[in-house]
Parts: C-alpha cells; structure tokens; sequence
C-alpha cells in the first residue's frame, strides 16, 4: 500500500463542502497531514484543518461557497482550467472515466471525473507511489495556479492544501507558464472581472440526482478517507518521506 494513500485521502477531504460531518474528522486529517516525513508544505495544511474543525458552521460553508462556487476561476474540476467549455473536454472526461474504470473505480451520482477531490482519490488508490506522484504531476501547473489565485483571495488555507500537492507531486508547477497564466487573469485587477470571463453554461456528463440529495460520490471519498484515517491510527498506513 503506497506511503500516500492517507495524504492524499486528507488533502481531498479538505477540498470537500465542509458540511459537519467532515468538519467532525478534521482532527484526524489534521494528525495524518503532521505525519513525520511529509514536506513541509503538509503542515500549513494540518493547520487548515485544525482551523476548519475550530470555525464556525456557517462561516466555514459560507466560504468554500463563496470560493469554489462563486469563483469559476478557482473552479476545483481540472479540465476547466485546460479545455473551459471546448468539445475536447468531453474527450478528455470520457478518457478519465476510462482510467478510472481500469482501476476498478465507478462514478457515483452526477460528479464528474475531473473534481480535484475524485482525481486525488483515484492517485491514492495506485499501488506504486511513483505512479501516484507521476498523476499528481500532471496537475502541478494547475494546483499552482489555484494556489495563487487562493492566495489572492486571501484563502491562505485553501492554498496551503494546494501547495501541499505540489509537493507531493513527481514534477514542480512550470512557474514561467502560470505567472503568465495569473498575469492574463487581471487586466483590471478585479477579482469579479476575472470569474466574469470563466463564466459558462453548467455542463453535465452524467446522469443527474434529485435535488437535494448529498453527492454519493463526495459521500464515498469521505468514508474511503476515514477507513484512511483508522488505518493510520493503527500503524497500518504510516506515510513516509517523500
């Protein structure tokens, strides 16, 4: 079992709607986060989520809504960031699901396969480390990039988890290619201006599920991470250097 299994299951439990129940298992992400051997970048995270267990309900939800809700350009599914709304992204979903599919995982509900929490779920059930921070590569730019935008907004906690999976990764953000990305992004400087030109038509590859029902996929990352947690509590799934 790769040494980032539980690392991995914590940073996306981060990433998740802060509804109580994860709020509740913040102090253990906290723990597996300040696992010896982690880069540093993990801690700042461990204490993002030791501010999350801390907060209170409404502000918690209220600002992940504002960020990843209200801010297409922190939007966390991936191939926004790549494709926007160009017909190359249903490729490129279509190819994911394949992947995941291979590796024995099925999408639940109407989340698509490019949210960043599903993306980490999938790198952390590889059997190979190498493999787990070779997809974690692939990403790097684009965790850079939401990391700056993060910081921009004064979400220092949600860019802390970003850079921690930076540091994870097998290979560093092209800093060159996102500081152009983020010099693109403000022609006026304004955070509205910026969201204003992400914005687009919401698009579904899935079959949808009744209003009001929780995401099960969301559901299932969250279960998954705390069989993560119970594993790391017992010895059975220490992280190590990375």
């Amino acid at each position: 079992m790769t040494a980032l299994r539980a690392p991995l299951k914590a940073l996306a439990a981060l990433l998740l709607y802060p509804e109580e129940g994860l709020r509740a298992a913040m102090p253990e992400v906290a723990a597996i986060l300040r696992a010896p051997g982690l880069p540093p970048e993990a801690v700042a995270a461990a204490e993002f989520a030791e501010h999350l267990a801390a907060a209170a309900p409404l502000e918690a939800e209220g600002a992940y809504v504002g960020l990843f809700d209200g801010a297409p350009s922190l939007s966390l599914y991936l191939f926004q960031h790549v494709h926007g709304d160009d017909r190359d992204r249903g490729a490129a979903m279509a190819a994911l699901i394949d992947d995941y599919r291979a590796a024995g995982l099925e999408l639940a509900g109407e989340e698509l396969p490019d949210f960043l929490p599903v993306f980490l779920e999938y790198a952390a059930t590889r059997p190979d480390e190498a493999e787990a921070r070779a997809l974690l590569g692939e990403i790097s730019d684009i965790v850079a990039l939401l990391a700056l935008r993060l910081e921009g907004r004064g979400a220092a906690g949600y860019a802390a988890v970003m850079r921690a999976l930076g540091a994870l990764a097998a290979r560093p953000a092209d800093a060159e290619a996102v500081a152009a990305r983020v010099a693109e992004d403000v022609p006026d400087h304004t955070p509205e201006a910026l969201d204003a030109a992400y914005e687009e038509a919401p698009v579904s590859f899935m079959e949808p599920v009744a209003p009001n029902e929780p995401c099960p996929k969301a559901a299932e990352i969250v279960a998954r991470f705390e069989a993560a947690a119970a594993d790391a509590a017992a010895g059975t799934d220490k992280p190590r250097r990375a």
